[in-house]
């Protein structure tokens, strides 16, 4: 007898619930805080530097030359993503925070998750080659399209800062560290396949010590006590009807059924892992910690919502090996 499907619960995802639990009980404060920032600086740098070291450029080059797919995922992460995030914007404020909202027009911005996009991809047998390259090439992308979509579409908001300087800022947070790592990675990145495990503690740990720094000021400053349980409960639902209207649409595409799975997987997908930490030089401000729950909310959301899929369409494919037909976005598994 076959045991029931559990939903996956992600211990990562957990991890940051349970941060942002602590800094609600314990939020940093005075030099405490000023330490964490300073921490929080230097822990985004490793991560992108780590980033770079680890994607081997003769592996993503393998399906480069899939460009209606790279484009295709390029589209729906950079443009079809922030169009509906505008459009979600008709509910704001009678049904959706304003505050919520902006962050869910930065969620909209941010490029696609790698790890997780490839693994989904890889189970439900699509495109692996080109999920390497797209979800590779997105990430990149976003150091650059990232803050120009926050300017276009946040840009009167108070907490987004936009400037030259600060262009220049996210070229020494991210983007440097990022190509230095790119740089040295025919030298680390052996080193860094071998020793998988303590590195994704390491930058996993960063991104949970951008998400305490982030909600500690947003909880001393009190900005939590003006956000009502019935307004997460709305941004949950908008958010799930958000990633059900982009699988949707890309379902339609005319690719075949590795393509769409791998199109599917790149494209609904937003990367905590180099959102938060873009939050952390685009946004100042006590606020910030609204800013960047939406994206911990949809990471949960779409590992759910993916991991579902990829077990549906894995099994609908080994029962018809040879059909080339769209997998279609059903909420749960057979």
């Amino acid at each position: 007898m076959n045991r029931p499907r559990r939903l996956p619960v992600d211990p990562y995802v957990a991890a940051m619930v349970a941060t942002v639990a602590v800094a609600t009980v314990l939020p940093a404060r005075g030099v405490v805080a000023t330490v964490a920032g300073w921490a929080t600086t230097a822990a985004v740098a490793l991560l992108f530097f780590l980033y770079g070291a680890r994607i081997s450029r003769r592996e993503a080059w393998t399906g480069a030359a899939h460009w209606r797919l790279h484009l295709a995922v390029l589209l729906t992460t950079f443009a079809l993503f922030p169009a509906y995030g505008l459009l979600l914007g008709l509910l704001s404020p009678s049904v959706l925070d304003p505050q919520l909202h902006q962050g869910l027009l930065f969620l909209c911005a941010v490029p696609s998750t790698v790890q997780s996009a490839i693994a989904l991809t890889s189970i439900a047998g699509g495109n692996v080659p080109a999920a390497i390259f797209s979800a590779s090439f997105s990430s990149v992308a976003g150091i650059a399209l990232t803050p120009l979509l926050v300017g276009a579409m946040m840009g009167g908001a108070g907490d987004v800062h936009l400037s030259p300087a600060a262009f220049a800022d996210i070229a020494l947070r991210l983007l440097l560290p990022f190509v230095a790592g790119q740089l040295v990675q025919p030298w680390l990145g052996g080193w860094m396949k071998r020793h998988r495990k303590p590195l994704t503690v390491v930058d996993r740990g960063s991104i949970l010590l951008v998400v305490y720094t982030a909600f500690s000021a947003s909880v001393v400053s009190g900005v939590w006590s003006r956000v009502s349980v019935s307004d997460l409960l709305v941004l949950l639902v908008v958010e799930a009807a958000l990633l059900a209207a982009v699988l949707l649409t890309l379902a339609t595409l005319p690719f075949d059924r590795p393509d769409r799975i791998a199109i599917a997987f790149c494209g609904s997908t937003k990367s905590a892992a180099a959102g938060l930490p873009m939050a952390t030089v685009l946004f100042s401000g006590p606020a910030a910690g609204l800013l960047i729950l939406p994206l911990i909310i949809f990471h949960q959301l779409q590992l759910i919502t993916g991991t579902v899929l990829a077990r549906r369409w894995a099994e609908r494919g080994r029962t018809t090996p040879g059909d080339d037909a769209a997998p279609r976005a059903e909420p749960s598994p057979a």
